[in-house]
Order: structure tokens, then sequence, then C-alpha cells
């Protein structure tokens, strides 16, 4: 009798722990609302916390349509959110994305997007979130004078560069490793 109480007992107990176990919890970006990522329970090469991060990305493409985020810029906050997910500090991850070609547009303001595009920037708050989490969004100089844009067109939270193969090839040599997206 003994026994059967006790089995009773623990499988009352399994069964109740089973019934309260939390599911694993989402990761919580750095980036809200930009960089989708999923928890992934025992996923292999996962970054290492205490490391530092460099990386180059270099965008070229440009969104469907003009009221969408540019997908490659949305791309670089994933990035972010799957490194600080991971644990990495923000202050450990060296981010810099070179826009050039059909991503330059991406970087205008307010007012000159609106008059370009006839719609509002999708990618500023985008941007800012960016330069908030420590990643530097630089514009192509090159592309910006192609486009025939002014420099004081560009959003406050990006930074003008020469050109984007200069700023790409310099921070390889600066042991950056180089994502195209």
């Amino acid at each position: 009798m003994r026994s059967r109480i006790h089995t009773a007992l623990a499988l009352m107990a399994l069964a109740f722990a089973g019934s309260t176990a939390a599911a694993p919890a989402a990761p919580v970006p750095a980036i809200a609302g930009y960089g989708r990522i999923q928890d992934i329970p025992g996923a292999a090469y996962v970054p290492d916390a205490h490391a530092h991060y460099k990386v180059v990305f270099t965008l070229t493409q440009g969104a469907k349509a003009p009221e969408e985020v540019n997908p490659s810029l949305d791309r670089v906050a994933r990035t972010v959110n799957l490194y600080t997910a991971s644990g990495v500090p923000l202050d450990h991850l060296h981010f810099v994305a070179v826009l050039s070609g059909a991503a330059t547009p991406l970087v205008l303001d307010a007012a000159h997007y609106r008059e370009k595009f006839g719609v509002d920037n999708p990618n500023l708050p985008l941007l800012a979130a960016l330069r908030k989490a420590g990643v530097d969004v630089a514009v192509c100089g090159q592309a910006v004078a192609g486009w025939g844009f002014a420099p004081d067109w560009l959003s406050a939270d990006v930074t003008l560069a020469l050109s984007a193969l200069t700023t790409a090839t310099m921070l390889q040599q600066q042991g950056y490793a180089l994502m195209p997206l």
C-alpha cells in the first residue's frame, strides 16, 4: 500500500511539474520591433558572450517598395539581436553597416524621403535604434552624390563616408569580417 501511495504521489508531482513548467522565454531583442529572431535551444555555433565581434555589413539593395523597411537593414538588426540574445553585451559588438547603390535613399531625412517617394521614410526608426545600439550606419558619399542628394539631406543617425569601397576595405584590414547583404 505504501509503495502505491509513493508511486501515486510521484506521478502527481511529475504531472504538476509538467503543467507548470514554463516554455522557454522568447529572446528579448536589443532592437525591439526589428530583426526578429527565434530561440533555438541546443543550437551549435552560439556566440561567446565574452568575445568581441567586428563586422562590416555592405548593403546595396533597396526595398521592394518605398513604404517598406529595407530588408538588409533589418538583417543588421537581426544580427544585433542574435548576438545579444546569446549574452553578448552591446559594447562587445563593433558593427558598421555601409550602404551604397539602391540602398542609398533609405538614409534620407524625413522631408527629403517624402519629397522623393511621397511617403514617410520607414527606415528612420530603425536607423535611430541601430545608432542607439552602437551600430554605425555609414553611407557611401559617392553614391549620395551619384543620386543627386546633398549631404545635409541625410538622417542625423547616418555617417557620411568617402565611399563604400574604401570603408569596407579599410575595416577589413582592421579585422572586421565582411558580411555582404
